[in-house]
């Protein structure tokens, strides 16, 4: 069976790799493994040890920590919040994270501040 903790690591190693339009495929190079078990690590079917979450942090350009963020207290900020608990389980989140950064900087600057009134507003 599936631990919790190894399915949270596996799904923000998945996130962030999609994030970045990183393959499975070229995040196994970088680490050195087979891309069979990167979609291993990323069901949780397998746990990651600590050395090869290091490479995998180091090669997404993330601290190790990012992997764990969001495990503790899960359910109560869920329940306290609008905002779905797997916000970057939602395709159409990522999508726009993604085209958000595609912008330049100054304008994306001013999309934000946009997005900010307008959430100020309803």
């Amino acid at each position: 069976m599936t631990h919790p903790v190894d399915a949270h690591v596996g799904k923000r190693v998945r996130h962030r790799r999609w994030l970045i339009g990183m393959t499975q495929q070229q995040l196994a190079e970088k680490v050195g493994i087979k891309f069979q078990q990167i979609q291993k690590y990323e069901t949780g079917a397998n746990r990651v040890s600590a050395s090869r979450l290091w490479d995998i942090a180091d090669a997404l350009d993330v601290p190790v920590a990012f992997f764990f963020e969001g495990l503790n207290g899960e359910k109560d900020e869920a329940e306290s919040s609008a905002i779905p608990a797997d916000i970057l389980g939602d395709k159409e989140a990522l999508d726009l994270v993604r085209s958000y950064y595609a912008i330049p900087e100054n304008q994306r600057r001013r999309l934000f501040e946009l997005a900010r009134v307008l959430s100020d507003v309803a």
